[in-house]
């Protein structure tokens, strides 16, 4: 893997050397845009409007537009000075737990790794954390951006996620046409609704999940690279479902069958259609 930044650790008085390292990647399809006339890839061109010439990276600068057409400049290291990046510190704060923290703060995550002359540092404060069962809620800066972090253990590894500051949450008071405290629901359709949720519920198995439109994409550019035309699945039907009370219960008899044979029970049967009229009597 490759180091996306060096520095150390520290809580108390205590440093712990480490390298860093994306623990995830994106795996999307990277697609060029192409001139439909000529099949040729576009490229980014950066131009000035004013002196009509294209501009080398060496001679831009970043600005912040604080009136329209009026901008304050700051050259790459006076951002750099701001950040703080030059301290390569991540310092934790405080110790909390890993469940006081929503999972709309959390961005990214970073294994880190200990450097040679840090082991005895990084075991300490692993084993540590582990046994006390907290998280250390850091700041950090990384490519001059400063975060929030939280550092946690991933099996044996210490790990860093990168937090959002509470003022870049937006508030849930700005979502449009929320239900109003208390909220009323029909008693029949919320019984049905929970037992709909305990069928449904499993233990989490990362690896079941695919990203199906990732794969479908990857057969298609096999198929047009070998100059074979592209078969396209037909939609699945939906099932034509009167009202909310009716949806639950085809619901309920499409996933009863399943867990059945989950669980060692009878073998699934296809479950038949449900009428119109049927589903009309279900409703009354």
């Amino acid at each position: 893997m490759h180091t996306v930044w060096k520095g150390a650790i520290s809580f108390g008085l205590v440093n712990v050397p480490v390298k860093m390292f994306s623990a995830t990647e994106d795996k999307d399809i990277s697609m060029r845009y192409i001139h439909k006339k000529c099949n040729t890839p576009l490229s980014y061109v950066r131009k000035c409007k004013t002196c009509d010439t294209e501009v080398e990276w060496e001679e831009i600068s970043k600005g912040y537009e604080y009136e329209p057409g009026k901008f304050v400049i700051f050259e790459k290291d006076e951002l750099e000075k701001l950040s703080g990046e030059i301290t390569k510190e991540i310092k934790i704060l405080d110790f909390v737990h890993l469940n006081d923290i929503d999972p709309i703060f959390f961005q990214k995550t970073y294994y880190l790794s200990p450097i040679e002359t840090g082991a005895h540092a990084y075991n300490l404060l692993l084993e540590s954390m582990k046994q006390t069962q907290k998280i250390g809620i850091s700041q950090v800066s990384i490519r001059s951006k400063s975060s929030l972090a939280a550092i946690r253990v991933i099996d044996n590894c210490i790990a860093m996620e990168t937090i959002f500051y509470p003022d870049e949450i937006r508030p849930v008071s700005q979502v449009p046409n929320l239900p109003q405290t208390p909220v009323t629901v029909n008693e029949k359709e919320l019984d049905m609704a929970k037992m709909l949720i305990d069928q449904l519920t499993t233990p989490f198995e990362p690896e079941k999940y695919k990203d199906t439109y990732r794969v479908a994409l990857l057969e298609a550019i096999e198929h047009k690279i070998a100059g074979e035309e592209i078969n396209v699945a037909p939609a699945a039907q939906k099932t034509n479902v009167i009202d909310l009370m009716s949806a639950l219960q085809a619901s309920l008899d499409v996933v009863k069958p399943v867990v059945a044979a989950d669980t060692g029970g009878p073998a699934p049967t296809k479950p038949k259609p449900r009428s119109r009229k049927k589903a009309k009597e279900t409703a009354s």
